[in-house]
C-alpha cells in the first residue's frame, strides 16, 4: 500500500530534471511552494492526486504520475450489503409497502426516512403486484376516457419538471421522500390504466426514481442512489422502454467519477455508446467518458470524447421532436459541451485554460438554476485558486458559498474541499484568511 507513493517523488524528480526545471521553475508552473515541491521529491510528504495531474500537465508526463497516486475509496452514507451482493440501505431507509406504515408511526419510519426503493430479493419475493407499488385486493381509480388518461400523464410530466425545478433551489433531502412517494403512486396507477396508459405511467415512473437516484446522489448516499437508478431500469424495462437501462450507465459512471475511478467510469459508459441508442443518450455518455479520460491523464482521448459529444448532441437537437416527454440530463445547460471541456480542463491539469472556458460558460448560466450555478461556480473558483489566482478565487468563493448552502450538495462539496485545499496553501494571505470560516463553515457536516 505503500510502495506506489513512495515511488513518485523520485519519478516527479527524473522527469523533472528530464524537462530541464529547476525545483523552483516547476514550484511556480503548479503553483506549490519550493519547499512542498521538494518535501513531496523526496518522499516526506504524499501527493494529491490533484498535485499529480498538476505534475503530469506541467511535464507532458501523459498520466504517468497520476497513475502512482492511489485512488482514495470515497466513503458514503450507506455501506451495507445484502447476502446478494448488492448494496442495500441502512434499516432506516428500509422500504415499506405503500399504506403501511411502522406502528405508531403513521408516516413512515420513525426516522422519517422512508425514501427507498425495493430491493430486488423485495421484489422478487413480492411478485409483481409489489413491484408496481400495488397491494393485493388494491383498487386505484384512474381515468378510463383516453383525454382523460392523457391530462394524467401530462399532468404528472408537468409536476417531474417543477420537482427538477424546486431540485435547483432546494437541499436533495427535502425532496427525497416526496420522489419516493410520487414514484410509488406512478406504478400503482399504471397498473389500472389500459395497456398504453399503463405503460406510458410506468415510463414516468422510471424518470421519477431515475431522478430520485441522482437527489440521493447529491444528498451523499450512493448506496440509495445506484438502487434508485437500478429500480429505474426495473420499471423501464417493464414499460418498454429499452433506453433508459443505457443511460442508468452514464448515472452510475457519474458515482464512479466522483469517487475517482477514472477506468470505471470509462467502462461503464461504452456500452451507452452504441449506435443502436438515441444520439442524447450517446452524447451524454460521450461527455462522461471525457471526464473520466480528464482524470485518467489523457488528454487526447478526452478531446476526441468531447468533440463525439458535441456532434451527437447537435444530432440529438436537430432531430428533437414536439414530444414532451421529460428530457434525460441537464436541461440548464445551452452548450454543455463547452461547460465539461472547461471541466475536463481542471482535471487534466490545466487550470488556467480551464478557469478562462469556466468564466465564459458560468456568465451563460440561468439566474434561476441556483444548483447548476453553485456546480459550476465551484468548479469555476477552483480553477482560479489552482491557476495562482487567489485573490479572485477568495472573490468567487464568497459569492457562491451562500448558493452551496441553499441547495446543499454532496458532489459540490467535494469541490469546494479540494478549493479549500488550494486555499490553505496561501492562508497567510488576506483574502484566505477572510474567506477561511465562511468555507470551513460550508464544509462542516449538518448534524440537523
Amino acid at each position: 500500500m505503500l510502495k506506489q507513493p513512495q515511488m513518485f517523488g523520485p519519478e516527479l524528480r527524473r522527469l523533472r530534471l528530464a524537462a530541464g526545471l529547476t525545483l523552483t521553475q516547476l514550484a511556480s508552473s503548479v503553483h506549490y511552494s519550493k519547499g512542498q515541491l521538494s518535501k513531496i521529491e523526496t518522499g516526506q510528504k504524499r501527493p494529491t492526486a490533484e498535485f499529480a495531474r498538476l505534475c503530469d500537465a506541467a511535464l507532458d508526463a501523459g498520466g504517468a504520475l497520476s497513475a502512482l497516486v492511489p485512488v482514495a475509496p470515497r466513503r458514503t452514507r450507506s455501506s451495507v450489503r445484502d447476502q446478494e451482493g448488492s448494496m442495500s440501505p441502512p434499516d432506516s431507509y428500509a422500504h415499506r409497502i405503500p399504506g403501511e406504515h411502522p406502528e405508531g408511526h403513521p408516516g413512515g419510519h420513525p426516522g422519517g426516512s422512508s425514501w427507498s426503493p425495493p430491493s430486488r430479493r423485495q421484489m422478487m419475493a413480492a411478485g409483481a403486484a409489489s413491484v408496481l407499488g400495488v397491494r393485493a385486493g388494491e383498487r386505484t381509480p384512474v381515468p378510463s376516457a383516453p383525454s382523460e388518461a392523457d391530462s394524467l400523464t401530462s399532468a404528472y410530466r408537468e409536476l417531474l419538471g417543477q420537482y427538477r425545478r424546486i431540485g435547483q433551489m432546494s437541499p436533495p433531502g427535502t425532496l427525497l421522500p416526496v420522489l419516493a412517494e410520487q414514484t410509488r403512486a406512478l406504478q400503482t396507477l399504471s397498473a389500472h390504466g389500459d395497456t398504453r396508459v399503463g405503460r406510458d405511467l410506468l415510463a414516468l415512473s422510471a424518470r421519477f426514481a431515475e431522478f430520485t437516484g441522482w437527489m440521493a446522489q447529491e444528498a451523499g448516499d450512493d448506496t440509495a442512489a445506484l438502487r434508485w437508478t437500478d429500480h429505474a431500469v426495473d420499471l423501464a424495462t417493464a414499460s418498454g422502454d429499452e433506453h433508459l437501462a443505457q443511460y442508468a450507465l452514464v448515472r452510475r459512471a457519474l458515482v464512479s467519477y466522483y469517487r475517482g475511478a477514472a477506468a470505471e467510469t470509462i467502462d461503464l459508459v461504452d456500452a451507452a455508446l452504441s449506435d443502436r441508442l438515441p444520439p442524447r443518450i450517446r452524447g451524454l455518455a460521450a461527455q462522461r467518458r471525457a471526464q473520466g479520460h480528464a482524470l485518467d491523464g489523457n488528454y487526447d482521448a478526452c478531446m476526441r470524447s468531447l468533440e463525439q459529444a458535441r456532434v451527437l448532441l447537435a444530432r440529438a437537437a436537430a432531430e428533437a421532436s414536439t414530444a414532451d416527454a421529460p428530457v434525460l440530463g441537464t436541461t440548464h445547460l445551452d452548450d454543455p459541451v463547452s461547460m465539461i471541456t472547461g471541466w475536463c480542463l481542471l482535471d487534466l491539469g490545466r487550470p488556467a485554460q480551464a478557469a478562462a472556458v469556466l468564466d465564459q460558460q458560468c456568465a451563460r448560466l440561468s439566474a434561476g438554476a441556483f444548483r447548476t450555478r453553485a456546480r459550476y461556480g465551484a468548479r469555476r473558483a477552483l480553477a482560479h485558486a489552482i491557476a495562482g489566482e487567489i485573490d479572485h478565487a477568495c472573490e468567487l468563493t464568497a459569492d457562491l458559498l451562500a448558493t452551496t448552502a441553499s441547495v446543499g450538495s454532496a458532489t459540490i462539496a467535494t469541490d469546494l474541499r479540494r478549493l479549500s485545499r488550494a486555499l490553505c496553501r496561501h492562508a497567510s494571505r488576506p483574502a484566505c484568511r477572510a474567506i477561511a470560516p465562511q468555507l470551513t463553515a460550508a464544509l462542516a457536516p449538518d448534524t440537523r
